[in-house]
Parts: structure tokens; C-alpha cells; sequence
């Protein structure tokens, strides 16, 4: 339909266009559905190349930009590990849930200073999540006629066919409800004198007053929450699928927190140099399934050339994540789990980084890498140091998972059964001790619903 697209299948030219040309190719294609219709054009993911979307980067790299920034909130996050290792302890076969919590609770932590219920479903983590699986409906290129014909929002809703925009404005007020009400209840945090040191109140004291700042206030948040949180889950189940797969990794990985940590303890964020291989297995999860395939599509702001092809203005252009990180010629055996592909011996030499990769290119790089790569390296970490992760047993065989990924913007493995089990009796006192260490806290879920946006 006259709509040119660009798949980008090798990395120099991602970095050639989204990176050296980034004045012109940082913008996002027109998404009529998704963008305009349900409203995601006012986050920072589907945002254009505007005052605004300068605006929210400028924010998050204030607050969480690097990684000096970003630890501010690793005692957060280890607190949130050593809850979610509880719960993977009390009910193993419940683990997804287990994920969703523990990433939602965090990123919500972080963004508003709110605590999640514990020991039962959040509303306001169904709410998020509930938006979020909605995106990924709603965010692939396509996947409505009405991007594809524009005309189409044009039509009376008693027109046969349109249905999309009823589905349109119940997904936009599930998108402004879960932006409203967080942004309340910071704000009557702050009317009762607490300071929560969240994400949103660090960016209210800078300033609030007229609808421009609270505007860019609250889909800054709302975008650090929705962009955290879902790419968190898909990570870590990776790990659980790669470690339910391949056994000697685990066993590797086991050796090295033993011999450097020890059974005393829990490793922490500090503790991340002295242990490279956990550290490459963190890269390999990246390598292995990235979070976002094909990313999220560039725009063209201008015509261009590159390497004698001609790109027009209005192109969409899309970096193939998942070749640049299982291209054979560059990563060996590149379907296989192997962390070792990451660390210098026997006079091997490291396989690129993915790192490089996965998190986007130029001024769409995501904001918040360091936290997500925290979190993935606190979960990996600690599940080694105190379980063993094998394949479900039933009627006496182990059942072999298949290595599946559902599609989507953010894609995630396909449902799949393990065994989760403490890897000793004083591994699972270790577990039980972090009540101690980290009292669970009462929720602010009757405060949220006591609130109206």
C-alpha cells in the first residue's frame, strides 16, 4: 500500500542508520491504531521525535540514566528477589506468576513509590499487565486494517467493520486509567508528607504546575512502568527455560557462586565482578531469546541513501535483533545456551556483546538498561545460589520442555512446566531467613482504590 519497509539484517547498518544518522532516523512510523486511537503515542516507546519525547529521555537519564544513578534502587530490587525466592519456595508451580509479581512490584516501587499486595493479585499489576498484553496486540505494524487504511477512522461507528474503534476506546481507558491513578496517588503521597523517593516524586518536585509538566510527568512514569515490567518477565523466564534445558549450565554457574559466595549468603549486586560467568550468563539470556525480536520499527524523517539504496522519507525501518544475535557466522552454535561464548580461556576470544544489540539503537536505546540488566542479574544469581532447576517429572519420565517463543513486540516462551527445589536443607533456611531481613509491608492497594484520577 506504498509503504516502504527496511529490514535491517546486519548490525553495522543498524548502527550506520539509528546511530551516525539518528537526526534522521529516530522518529516512530505512524501507528493509527495503537498511536492515535488507543493513545500510545503519548508514551515514550511509540512517541515521535518531539520536544516531548526529548523531554522523557531527558528525565529518565536524570534519574536512572547510568548506573551510578540506577543503584540507588539495589536495595529495592535485591528486597524483591529475595521475596520472589520465597514464593518460587512456597508454590514452584505458580512460577510465572511469580515473575509477573516480582517485576511488577519493583518497576511500581520505583515509578511510584507504591507497594504491591504480597500474597495476592495487585490491581493495580492486573491493570498494568491487562494494558500491556493489550499493546502487544495493538503495537505490530499492521495488525489493524485501519493502519494500513487510515481512512477507516474516518468511518461511523454504525459501519459494518468497525468494530476496532469500540475495541479502540475500552483499550484507551484502560491505558488513561492506569496512568491516572498512579499519578494520583503520588500526589496525595505527597499531601500527607511522604516522601517516597519514587521515580514520579523526584520529577513532581522538579516542577508541576502547568498541563504540559504534568502531562510529561505522568506518561514518563507510566513509560518506565509499562517498559519495564513486561520486558523483566520475558527475561526471566528465558532463564528458567534455559536452565530447565541445559543442565551443565546451571551446574557451572552453581561452582562459581559456591566457590566465591559461599552457602552463607546471598550474592548482591556487589559482588557482580567476582562472578563473570553468572555475569555472561546474563549476557547469553539477552543472546538467546531478545525481549524484542524486531524491536520497535524506525522512521525515516527525511530521504536518504545508504549503500546504494535508496530510503525514502516515511520509511519503516526494523533491526532484525534476533539475526544479529543467532547469526552462525558470528555466534557458534547460536541455538545452544552456552555463557562460556562470553568469557575469555583457552585463547578463545570473546563473541560480541549483545548488549550492543538488544536494547535498542541511537536516542531509542532504552532508558532503563541498567535496571533491567540489574534485575536479571540479581534473579539469576540468586535462584542458582539456593534452588536446583530440572525438568517436571510425570509417571516416572522427565518431560523434555519445547524451546517455543510466543510473537509479539515483546515475546515470551511459550507455557512451560520444571522442578524447582531448594538445592540443600540449609539452602532453604537461607530462603526462609530473608523474612527476617525483609519484612513483607502492608500494601498501598486500599489506598489506590480510595483514590479518584
Amino acid at each position: 500500500m506504498g509503504q516502504t519497509l527496511v529490514i535491517l539484517n546486519a548490525p553495522r547498518l543498524a548502527f550506520e542508520l539509528m546511530e551516525k544518522r539518528s537526526a534522521i532516523y529516530s522518529s516512530r512510523p505512524r501507528q493509527v491504531f495503537a498511536g492515535e486511537m488507543v493513545g500510545w503515542e503519548k508514551s515514550l516507546g511509540l512517541s515521535p521525535n518531539n520536544h516531548r519525547f526529548r523531554t522523557y529521555r531527558k528525565n529518565m537519564s536524570r534519574i536512572i540514566g547510568s548506573k551510578g544513578l540506577a543503584s540507588q534502587f539495589n536495595a529495592l530490587q535485591e528486597a524483591e528477589v529475595g521475596h520472589f525466592l520465597l514464593h518460587v519456595l512456597a508454590k514452584p508451580r505458580d512460577l510465572l506468576e511469580h515473575i509477573r509479581k516480582e517485576a511488577g512490584t519493583v518497576i511500581l516501587k520505583i515509578a511510584y513509590g507504591y507497594i504491591a499486595e504480597s500474597h495476592k493479585k495487585d490491581p493495580l499489576i492486573e491493570m498494568a499487565g491487562d494494558v500491556m498484553d493489550k499493546f502487544g496486540r495493538a503495537g505490530v505494524p499492521g495488525a489493524f486494517k485501519v493502519d494500513i487504511m487510515p481512512f477507516l477512522k474516518q468511518l461511523p461507528d454504525w459501519f459494518p467493520g468497525t468494530g476496532f474503534k469500540q475495541t479502540a476506546r475500552e483499550w484507551g481507558a484502560a491505558l488513561t486509567d492506569v496512568t491516572e491513578k498512579p499519578y494520583a496517588f503520588v500526589r496525595h503521597q505527597m499531601a500527607q508528607g511522604q516522601k517516597n523517593g519514587s521515580f514520579l516524586l523526584q520529577l513532581l518536585e522538579q516542577g508541576d504546575s502547568d498541563e504540559e509538566e504534568k502531562f510529561i510527568n505522568k506518561w514518563s512514569a507510566m513509560s518506565l512502568y509499562t517498559a519495564g515490567a513486561d520486558t523483566t518477565v520475558s527475561s526471566i523466564s528465558c532463564f528458567f527455560l534455559a536452565m530447565t534445558v541445559f543442565p551443565e549450565v546451571q551446574k557451572k554457574a552453581q561452582e562459581e557462586i559456591d566457590r566465591v559466595i559461599g552457602s552463607d549468603r546471598l550474592p548482591t549486586c556487589a559482588d557482580r565482578e567476582k562472578l563473570p560467568y553468572i555475569d555472561a550468563t546474563v549476557k547469553e539470556v539477552l543472546r538467546w531469546h531478545p525481549v524484542a525480536p524486531m524491536g520497535l520499527p524506525h522512521t525515516s524523517t527525511k530521504d536518504d541513501v545508504c549503500e546504494g539504496y535508496f530510503i525514502p522519507k516515511g520509511s519503516m525501518l526494523f533491526a532484525n535483533v534476533w539475526h544479529f544475535t543467532h547469526d552462525p557466522e558470528v555466534y557458534f552454535d547460536s541455538m545452544a545456551f552456552n555463557p562460556e561464548r562470553f568469557l575469555t580461556s583457552n585463547g578463545h576470544a570473546p563473541e560480541p556483546d549483545p548488549r550492543d544489540f538488544v536494547f535498542g539503537f541511537g536516542r531509542r536505546i532504552c532508558p532503563g538498561r541498567n535496571l533491567a540488566e540489574n534485575a536479571l542479574f540479581l534473579n539469576i544469581a540468586q535462584t542458582l545460589a539456593v534452588f536446583n532447576i530440572g525438568k517436571s517429572v510425570e509417571n516416572g519420565k522427565e518431560v523434555e520442555p519445547a524451546i517455543k517463543f510466543e510473537p509479539g513486540v515483546v515475546s515470551h516462551p511459550a507455557p512451560f512446566e520444571n522442578s524447582i527445589k531448594p538445592r540443600s536443607s540449609r539452602h532453604e533456611q537461607l530462603i526462609r531467613s530473608i523474612e527476617q531481613v525483609y519484612p513483607w509491608q502492608k500494601s498501598d492497594s486500599e489506598v489506590l482504590a480510595n483514590i479518584s484520577s
